[in-house]
């Protein structure tokens, strides 16, 4: 009997430790397994991260260029700044300030979307989400009046609105729409509709990037028409009409109202500059969309005029000894010595930190001694300066005005303007401030390099603004969260971002805060998905890093000629073969995106029996699509790398939105374009391209098809799209 216990005790006691060894296998191949996945999301967020703050940073670098040519230079061969002059201070159509701006424009029988009256009602806002539902359009002369009102309202309003949390239960704080209209329905769904019982805060970026942004910005509008009281908007750093050229805005009125689209688009300029830049609850929070800085103050944020500021990328004026005038004569010697075989840009090789930052200091600022403190950290990206310019100035003729400054450009004098008033360029200071910032963990005020624009801000800035003004919390957007919501700072600095997936399906959750009268914020995350629910979490980070990766390839593609430069230095027997720590030495000196190259080496490049990268194994999943013949490979590849960039200059030179531009305003493309890169292109070459391209011989060229030839192509999906054609 005792016999027969002990050996089933015993059974039990192995039947057991077999469990346990079985159940810690299990757990430790869990960690790894979630490990694993950790860093394949970590990487993944990094280069999504990266490249959107790159682009930003292209953005800047274009819009310092075309500041610096509108205010450096009275003429550009007769016509360079009067490309531009229209984009950078443009004069808006008296006829958009009176009523007839949309009353004299019919609204035909056919018209089957929704039709609204003013003022407008519950029902009108109402009919406004059924059609936008139902993927239906608002007539032109509906959101002419909607932002002719809009615009009327906004002009009453002050730059930092006060709210009290006394006449309604709760706030709802909402971060960056980017024009996902799916977003902003599901939030009011599970929230409720705009109300004075459901008082909304939205903190900018309502625009660019999404397909909706019409529609997420006519809503908007709408309800705070409606409810002027309950619904505010706080302006972002996409409520811009210069990054609205980069990123969607621009192309999505023109496509959607082909009549009245540059009217619309004026009228909207408008209204983004008048939107309010802050707002304040109890007292207590402050909300703006980036962030502050060392030098932000709300006293004179209060007073600017805000309409004046029509975008945060039209620089004050500035002369040439407030430029880094050295850096442009070395840039003008690289240009001079570079001809059309060999394209260059300005983000060289050998080049050990990020794109230069422009930044200024008040006079009347003290310097900390601190080395964790700055006393300036306003900036944006200095701007590529044509190569002609010398670095000394020349005395000024009898009839040249007190004013301005004499500098050699195309074998002539220019006028460059000499420094404006302190007092404007403060006041630039404050707004792109708020508007551009990031919050970092580290004390102190830095320019904020990585974006190009406004500053990174420690917990130190923070606690000093906060104390300063007898408030206890920050709540701000502009940056991406995968939970959708971020606390740093010792949770005095809230990040919130709205736009649930987006850099990809299932890359990030999209979130929106509650206040009530106690001021303790209250979280509601939520994921706008069709198909997310039915993935695996395995599938959902696949399917986000194949889109990371996608696009990191394509950037590498776009930079082929200067990492080739780059690993043949250190492969000059031409082996094709360069050690690991030189290929992601190589990579970071020229991309300069700061990820983890070794990490992300197996997805990128072969390795040769040796253990070393067989670096042009980088280049073999992508490839042009279908460029012309005509033109020579090292322009095409100019072409890719800065194709967005030309896009924005046809966009400005075509003025009616056709598609189509002449000859000459192409050559006169050109000659910006390559003054802003720095890179010398051949009048003949440019010639010969346009003479290519001009298809039915009519002196016109539809730049659409033109830049569609230069996009990049990933190989695998020509041969999927083949496999499923057969």
């Amino acid at each position: 009997m005792g016999c027969g216990t002990s050996v089933a005790t015993e059974m039990q006691v192995k039947q057991l430790e077999t469990a346990m060894k079985a159940a810690v296998l299990i757990q430790r191949w869990y960690r790894r397994y979630m490990a694993r996945l950790e860093i394949r999301r970590r990487y993944t967020w990094n280069i999504f991260q990266s490249i959107e703050y790159a682009g930003e940073q292209d953005q800047l670098q274009l819009s310092s260029f075309f500041t610096y040519m509108l205010d450096n230079f009275t003429h550009l061969n007769g016509n360079g700044p009067d490309l531009i002059s229209q984009l950078l201070d443009p004069v808006i159509d008296p006829w958009l300030d009176r009523e007839t701006c949309y009353k004299t424009i019919p609204i035909p029988e056919s018209y089957t979307g929704p039709r609204i009256l003013f003022p407008l009602s519950v029902s009108d806002t109402n009919a406004l989400l059924s059609a936008f539902k139902e993927q239906q359009i608002l007539h032109a002369r509906y959101v002419l009046q909607l932002l002719y009102e809009s615009k009327k309202l906004l002009k009453q309003m002050p730059n930092i609105v006060h709210l009290s949390t006394s006449y309604t239960k709760e706030i709802t704080i909402c971060g960056d729409l980017h024009g996902q209209l799916d977003d902003l329905l599901l939030i009011f769904y599970k929230n409720g509709l705009p109300s004075a019982e459901t008082p909304y805060i939205f903190n900018g970026d309502f625009v660019d990037r999404g397909k909706k942004s019409v529609e997420v910005v006519i809503l908007l509008l709408a309800y705070l028409l409606l409810y002027p009281d309950h619904m505010h908007l706080n302006r972002g750093n996409h409520e811009d009409h210069i990054m609205n050229l980069r990123y969607g805005f621009t192309k999505e009125v023109t496509q959607k109202y082909k009549t009245h689209g540059h009217e619309i688009l004026q009228l909207f300029q408008d209204v983004f500059s008048l939107l309010p830049i802050a707002t304040v609850i109890d007292a207590k929070i402050l909300i703006v969309h980036g962030g502050i800085s060392d030098q932000t103050d709300l006293e004179l944020l209060s007073s600017i005029e805000r309409h004046k500021l029509k975008s945060a990328l039209r620089f004050p004026r500035r002369s040439l000894e407030q430029l880094d005038i050295g850096q442009s004569h070395r840039l003008g010697k690289r240009m001079r010595s570079t001809d059309i075989s060999r394209p260059s840009s300005s983000r060289s090789y050998n080049g050990n930190h990020r794109t230069p930052t422009l930044s200024w200091q008040d006079s009347g600022a003290s310097t900390s001694s601190s080395s964790s403190s700055s006393s300036s950290c306003s900036s944006l990206c200095s701007p590529r300066t044509p190569s002609c310019i010398s670095p000394q100035t020349y005395p000024s003729s009898p009839s040249t005005p007190c004013n301005v400054l004499q500098v050699p450009f195309l074998d002539s004098l220019s006028s460059v303007p000499l420094p404006s008033p302190p007092q404007q360029e403060r006041e630039w200071k404050q707004i792109v401030d708020i508007l551009w910032s990031d919050p970092k963990t580290q004390e102190g005020c830095s320019p904020n390099s990585f974006r190009g624009g406004g500053c990174y801000f420690g917990p130190d800035v923070t606690q000093r603004l906060l104390h300063k003004h007898g408030l206890q919390l920050l709540i701000r957007s502009h940056e991406c969260k995968q939970e959708g919501y971020e606390l740093c700072h010792s949770g005095r600095v809230i990040t919130i971002f709205s736009a649930s997936n987006y850099y990809e399906e299932g890359s990030n959750r999209g979130a929106y805060i509650k206040l009530g009268k106690e001021l303790v914020p209250r979280f509601y995350q939520y994921q706008v998905s069709r198909t997310t629910r039915r993935l695996t979490l395995t599938q959902r980070f696949r399917a986000a890093e194949g889109s990371a990766l996608r696009a990191l390839k394509e950037k590498l593609f776009a930079h082929r000629s200067e990492l080739m430069t780059g690993f043949l230095q250190y492969d000059p027997n031409e082996t094709g073969c360069v050690s690991v720590g030189e290929w992601a030495k190589v990579l970071e000196s020229v991309l300069r995106l700061d990820l983890p190259w070794r990490t992300l080496r197996p997805h990128l490049v072969h390795l040769a029996p040796d253990g070393s990268v067989e670096y042009q194994s980088c280049f073999e999943d992508v490839g042009p699509g279908a460029p012309l013949p005509q033109v020579a490979p090292n322009l095409a590849e100019t072409l890719f790398r800065y194709r967005t960039d030309i896009e924005i200059i046809f966009n400005i030179i075509d003025k009616d939105h056709s598609g189509l531009i002449s000859i000459e305003e192409f050559r006169h493309t050109w000659r910006l374009f390559s003054a802003h890169l720095g890179v010398a292109i051949d009048n003949r070459a440019i010639d010969e391209l346009a003479r290519s391209i001009d298809f039915n011989k009519d002196g016109s060229i539809d730049f659409t098809e033109f830049l569609e030839a230069f996009r990049v192509v990933h190989k695998l999906d020509i041969k999927d799209h083949q496999l499923k054609q057969g």
